[in-house]
């Protein structure tokens, strides 16, 4: 059993934890099965016998009542192994089971068999209403319902129970997935449990770690129920969560020279924070100068802020953004500095959005292009394939669909595969943003950045994450 997963939990930032879809899963479980002869009761007793282990751990089990909700299918033999571990721990429990029993097959069928002899109630229900009074007066309910495999809407007494157990106010855990969430996606598929705790088996699955149904897992286990290092630890295994990265230490001999120079092409009428936000943020993180060129109406109310941004003020369209006339100047002064970042707060005038284009054309430096810099090479990609330095494109879900050419609704929906195919297109590393923000590589690479909370949904906030983030793996 692994140390708990969780995102403010400072240990679990410090693996390198990898995340499956449920595919990948199904094939460790079979690679398990049939070439190194780990018999699936085997990985199913391993799977019980670690949520029986978090159950005593956060619940506690002697002395105290269970309720176990089992499906027809192997989540439902995870959960009668749980109820069989609660009874041989001196726990009271009854297995209520939602579905056909005659449908149990392999390590499930031989688990329902074993419970059937124990003196345990296990019983097929056909209403909530025949489990309402157990539910409502145990310690702790086991959801093992449906697992990772659930495709489709959760609909009749699944509903039903579902709603039960959200209703009941009892400490709820979660075997593998809570039950109504997609595994691949995290969708909640109509309805889903709440639970307090998950153990899912084998490595984190994308469900469980993407909303909504990261927060619906509680505090998040993870078991590899005896798979070898080999199955998990694979190259070919592209979804992981973003490692913690300590700062390097500096030198005592280093000077602002060394740390790193910065041009931000930035800012318009009415735009004042983006570019003061972003430039003085990759200061406060360490770097050495940060450029400014933002129109030269706007500056003298920057500086009183930011006095240690380096200001070069722009020539200004009628309407208060940066004019095509500088052009020549920024591509000579982008030779010159380390990266570029084109975008925040910069509008959407036409002649703005040309400067745009025509810079990440001829720039040759590492470019990182943000907000209304994305809207201006949206619809002229090949552009960014074209491009012969690093790119980073950093989208919320509406620019990264305008990118992608798809709605909102498919970019939430299937998230790391179209950000995968995005970045590998345009070959460049696309920041996702969002609650957990994605990190996808041309390679087809994609961390999941566990930090963020609810507070950064304000004005600024995106401007100043987007000035740090250039940091390749």
């Amino acid at each position: 059993m692994d140390a708990r997963l969780r995102g403010h939990d400072k240990k679990a930032k410090e693996w390198k934890v990898k995340v499956s879809r449920v595919s990948e899963m199904r094939f460790m479980d079979r690679y398990a099965i049939e070439k190194l002869d780990i018999s699936e009761e085997i990985l199913m007793e391993n799977a019980g016998q670690a949520s029986s282990f978090v159950l005593e751990k956060e619940v506690g089990i002697k002395g105290r009542k269970f309720v176990v909700f089992c499906g027809v299918g192997n989540n439902g033999g995870d959960g009668f192994v749980v109820a069989r571990n609660i009874h041989s721990k001196g726990g009271s429990v009854k297995v209520f089971i939602i579905g056909d029993q005659g449908k149990f097959k392999g390590a499930a069928k031989t688990n329902f068999h074993i419970i059937s002899k124990l003196p345990i109630e296990c019983r097929r229900i056909e209403s909530v209403d025949d489990v309402r009074k157990d539910t409502l007066h145990c310690h702790g309910i086991v959801d093992a319902l449906f697992g990772t495999g659930l495709d489709r809407e959760v609909t009749g007494l699944h509903k039903d129970v579902i709603q039960l157990i959200n209703g009941s106010g009892k400490k709820v855990l979660s075997l593998d997935i809570p039950s109504g969430v997609n595994g691949d996606t995290g969708e909640i598929m109509g309805l889903a449990v709440k639970a307090d705790f998950t153990v899912t088996f084998g490595l984190p699955k994308i469900g469980n770690m993407l909303y909504p149904g990261y927060e619906l897992c509680g505090k998040l286990y993870v078991c590899h129920i005896s798979f070898p290092p080999s199955l998990y630890e694979g190259d070919d295994l592209k979804v992981r969560i973003n490692d913690f990265v300590k700062l390097p230490p500096r030198s005592k001999e280093a000077y602002k020279g060394r740390m790193g120079e910065v041009l931000f092409i930035a800012g318009a009428a009415n735009y004042y924070g983006a570019p003061y936000f972003a430039a003085l943020s990759f200061l406060k993180a360490g770097g050495g100068y940060a450029r400014l060129a933002a129109p030269a109406s706007m500056i003298p109310f920057i500086a009183g802020k930011g006095s240690e941004i380096v200001f070069l003020p722009q020539k200004e369209t009628k309407a208060g953004s940066i004019s095509l006339a500088n052009k020549d100047s920024l591509v000579e002064l982008s030779e010159t500095m380390d990266m570029v970042v084109i975008g925040p707060g910069l509008s959407l005038d036409g002649e703005t959005q040309q400067l745009v284009r025509e810079l990440v054309k001829i720039i040759k430096k590492p470019v990182l292009i943000d907000g209304d810099g994305i809207t201006a090479i949206a619809d002229e990609l090949e552009m960014i394939r074209e491009r012969k330095g690093k790119t980073i494109l950093t989208p919320h879900a509406g620019e990264m669909a305008r990118i992608a050419k798809k709605s909102v609704d498919e970019i939430n929906r299937q998230k790391i595969d179209i950000l995968q195919l995005t970045a590998m297109s345009l070959n460049a590393v696309i920041v996702l943003k969002g609650a957990h923000s994605l990190i996808g590589y041309p390679d087809e690479l994609v961390f999941i950045n566990l930090s963020g909370n609810p507070g950064m949904a304000t004005a600024g906030s995106g401007d100043v994450l987007m000035a740090c983030r250039w940091k390749t793996r």
